[in-house]
């Protein structure tokens, strides 16, 4: 026989962290989710301080100079990867214990250029360069994957997702009615 969840068990909640946006929490309720395809996410916990973030950036770094406004420097991983250390280091994290999950890199389209492998090297690069330990990289291939995380446990979750095409019912064809004669 199955028993109801005591009415005092805390709700999982969920978020879902999209491009350009970066999210750190301890709260053991939190589930922070995003959908990626040639976009990273990195997933950053500090398993002694018990804070977890993760963000989800677009292109690796600008074209040429610096974007002018903040709105274009979200979509670059030089902003996401600064952004999700600061937060994680003001939420009482510390860099020497932070491990780092990335996801994501995949190139989607052949015949383009690499956009998933650019993000996919700048992050590792980024996280050697910050003396941030990679513990693990889902990274390329052509599959997209939806990345569920819970930041203050460190517990993460990676799926592929799966490119889908329904079913095309047949055309129905209508009965004849009558004889028709063609000359």
């Amino acid at each position: 026989m199955l028993r109801p969840l005591p009415t005092s068990a805390p709700q999982q909640r969920r978020h879902s962290v999209m491009q350009g946006e970066s999210e750190v929490s301890s709260d053991a309720n939190l589930v922070l989710t995003t959908i990626l395809g040639s976009c990273i996410a990195c997933c950053l916990y500090d398993p002694r301080a018990k804070v977890g973030g993760m963000n989800h950036f677009l292109l690796s770094l600008p074209p040429h100079a610096a974007p002018d406004d903040i709105g274009a420097a979200q979509r670059y991983g030089l902003y996401a990867m600064e952004l999700l250390v600061n937060e994680m280091l003001k939420a009482g994290a510390h860099r020497s214990f932070m491990r780092a999950r990335l996801y994501g890199g995949a190139n989607m389209h052949s015949g383009m250029r690499s956009i998933g492998l650019n993000n996919s090297q700048f992050a590792q690069q980024f996280l050697a360069a910050d003396g941030i330990a990679l513990a693990f990289a889902d990274t390329g291939g052509s599959s997209a994957r939806r990345v569920d995380f819970q930041p203050a446990t460190g517990r993460i979750r990676c799926r592929l997702v799966q490119d889908i095409v329904p079913e095309t019912p047949p055309i129905a064809q209508k009965p004849p009615v009558g004889e028709i004669e063609l000359f």
